[in-house]
């Protein structure tokens, strides 16, 4: 997002009466096209998803109550992050009063980190479904509601600092943009490194330890039930008797599959963002400079 997290995004020539779009950009066109895409996309496949989700929402499963709020926070996302930004570069400046300004870049952080945190609660209730079994049996119904708030109260808390960063600014006469203030020298490298831990790299440790367990405990129950088949064959034991081996529901590893590709794909998508912006406020020599 332009001023999101970095104050000296380079600007691109504009109209000086009305700040509209240049004619013959062609780099700009693409990225509205691409923006106005992805915008579509994650509305309609949200949004349907969503209608999916209420139809069957009598099978009130614990997965289907993260999912519930992933589409929510997903929709945060489009409406928030995505459509001013679309907006952003039709106009080429932020056409808004500070206060809508301020609103706007809370809720594009709003959503990030909400994404981010009840795709990690997800996961912990899946780890807990696998690896603790009991615990998750036992674990009571307002539980996972707690940590859907808390998720949901956690990001409403970190995006804070937006507020205090962010207000109108004239860059050129008579043009405004919603622009990002830090405390010189250390302050923008401050913000970008914590947002970066926050959002990404230490849930990003959380997942991976989660999935490495959650598949270490698979391989071994499978391995188990390997070995007792192969003992309960030996001993000429039929019927009945043969299945009692633990197994894991093929419904819960359908479910694990997904949660596995969900989480990998959040890595591989949120890892050059985050890398680019470390890179640019610890290695401003040698880093990358927006625009180039």
């Amino acid at each position: 997002m332009r001023g999101e997290f970095n104050q000296n995004s380079t600007q691109r020539e504009s109209s000086p009466a009305n700040g509209t779009l240049p004619v013959g950009d062609k780099p700009v066109a693409a990225k509205i096209a691409v923006l106005s895409f992805v915008f579509v996309l994650a509305t309609l496949g949200n949004c349907i998803f969503l209608c999916t989700l209420w139809r069957k929402r009598r099978k009130n499963s614990r997965t289907r109550l993260f999912l519930f709020h992933l589409c929510t926070a997903d929709l945060v996302v489009a409406f928030f992050q995505v459509l001013p930004q679309l907006l952003w570069e039709v106009t080429d400046q932020f056409k808004a009063p500070n206060v809508v300004c301020k609103a706007v870049k809370y809720l594009q952080v709003v959503g990030m980190f909400a994404s981010t945190y009840l795709l990690v609660a997800m996961t912990l209730d899946r780890h807990q479904a696998i690896c603790k079994p009991m615990a998750a049996i036992t674990k009571a119904s307002w539980q996972r509601y707690l940590t859907v708030a808390l998720a949901w109260g956690f990001s409403l808390l970190f995006s804070l600092p937006q507020v205090f960063i962010f207000s109108i600014e004239e860059v050129q006469p008579r043009v405004f943009q919603c622009w990002a203030t830090f405390i010189k020298p250390w302050g923008r490298k401050s913000y970008i490194t914590w947002t970066a831990l926050v959002i990404f790299v230490i849930p990003a440790v959380i997942l991976i330890i989660c999935q490495f367990k959650i598949c270490r405990t698979i391989y071994l129950t499978g391995k188990t039930n390997r070995l007792e088949r192969i003992a309960l064959t030996e001993a000429n034991v039929k019927g009945t008797q043969a299945g009692t081996a633990k197994r894991i529901p093929s419904s819960l590893l359908k479910t694990l599959k997904m949660t596995f590709l969900v989480v990998m794909l959040y890595i591989l998508c949120w890892a050059p963002f985050f890398i680019v912006q470390l890179w640019s406020v610890w290695d401003p020599t040698g880093g990358p400079v927006e625009g180039e």
